[in-house]
């Protein structure tokens, strides 16, 4: 079945700005800005209202009307981004071997690395590379705690993934076995 017009409303907050060009979106705000290709999804954007995005697709089959809440997502998800930020927060989990994690910042790329020793009293060194534009720090009130922020809640997320997988445990039983570092907490930077 065809659906013949659908569409999308997406407002746009105060103080920010939304370009999009040949569907790429670019958001501007107070922390910053993001860029997003939307390239490979069919769809059409228009502005009805000054302060108004409307994402539209004509003839569009089922799959083609789901990319929309999809693309509205994605750029309230980039809005979020420059507005308030993402942070997410990972504890360290260990029985008997405690986990040792440094942080350094690589002076070429300007990437953050994180260094995991002594997981499971393995003496392999995990290194995870950071996505672009996502700050990692230790927290300083919670112990055996690493907190993870950006603007990006793609690059966020996928280095909080990063990281959680590269400690997955092998060749044991995981439900005996627990250890790893796991995301504990998903919220802003700026609170309300």
């Amino acid at each position: 079945m065809k659906y013949i017009h659908s569409q999308q409303l997406l407002e746009i907050p105060e103080g920010v700005k939304v370009f999009i060009k040949t569907r790429t979106v670019t958001v501007e705000g107070p922390r910053g800005k993001l860029v997003k290709d939307l390239g490979h999804l069919a769809v059409n954007f228009t502005q009805p209202k000054k302060n108004t995005i409307a994402i539209e697709l004509h003839h569009g089959n089922r799959k083609g009307v789901a990319t929309l809440r999809t693309v509205r997502t994605l750029i309230n998800n980039l809005i979020i981004g420059v507005t308030k930020g993402f942070k997410y927060k990972m504890r360290y989990v260990y029985a008997h071997f405690p986990i040792n994690v440094n942080l350094d910042k690589n002076n070429e790329t300007g990437l953050f690395e994180v260094e995991i020793r002594n997981f499971i009293g393995e003496k392999i060194v995990r290194r995870v590379v950071m996505q672009p534009g996502v700050e990692v720090e230790v927290s300083k009130s919670q112990k055996d705690e690493l907190i993870l922020s950006g603007n990006s809640l793609e690059g966020v997320s996928q280095s909080a993934a990063d990281i959680q997988q590269i400690c997955r445990v092998r060749n044991k039983d995981i439900r005996k076995f627990l250890d790893g570092l796991y995301v504990s907490e998903k919220g802003n930077i700026v609170e309300e």
